[in-house]
């Protein structure tokens, strides 16, 4: 089995009142029976959250960080997780950056402090736990459930307020 997940994080203001979600999408595989038709993919989790004072890259990273939190709880061994984030920060950190920051204990290309450091490690921990795949994908472009992502995101955002 394979597993989607999108996630979304914002601020109203940055910093500000900031939310995050996510989806966890379980894909079926397409059987005889099905005419080997595609088959949309089942919502095994959704949940969203809101924190007052935060920044929109801290939300991008609790996203991802509860959806892979859930995903252990689910009890699901997939074969495959494709996290598909609007964020470049998110995508780009873990497909290119955190083994830099890592070998330099935890400090830029100049040098300075990664920000945000809890969030990555706490990241870099869990992800080590499948086998993930980090996808960027352009938001507000029409993909439906990166749409719903940004939706809870700002229902999150609006519930403080």
């Amino acid at each position: 089995m394979n597993i989607q997940i999108y996630t979304d994080g914002g601020c109203s203001g940055n910093p500000g009142p900031g939310g995050w979600a996510y989806l966890i999408l379980e894909e079926t595989v397409p059987s005889a029976a099905s005419g080997y038709a595609a088959v949309k993919p089942r919502i095994a989790a959704e949940k969203w959250g809101a924190e007052a004072d935060t920044t929109n890259n801290r939300m991008e990273l609790q996203a991802v960080i509860a959806a892979l939190e859930a995903l252990n709880g689910l009890g699901l061994a997939p074969k495959k997780v494709r996290i598909f984030t609007d964020s470049q920060y998110v995508q780009k950190g873990m497909d290119e950056w955190i083994h830099s920051w890592k070998r330099k204990g935890w400090r830029t290309s100049s040098k300075e402090p990664v920000k945000n450091r809890d969030l990555w490690q706490r990241l870099d921990e869990l992800a080590a736990s499948f086998p993930v795949q980090w996808e960027w994908i352009k938001g507000h472009a029409g993909n439906e459930y990166n749409e719903r992502c940004d939706r809870m995101t700002q229902d999150a955002i609006a519930s403080l307020q």
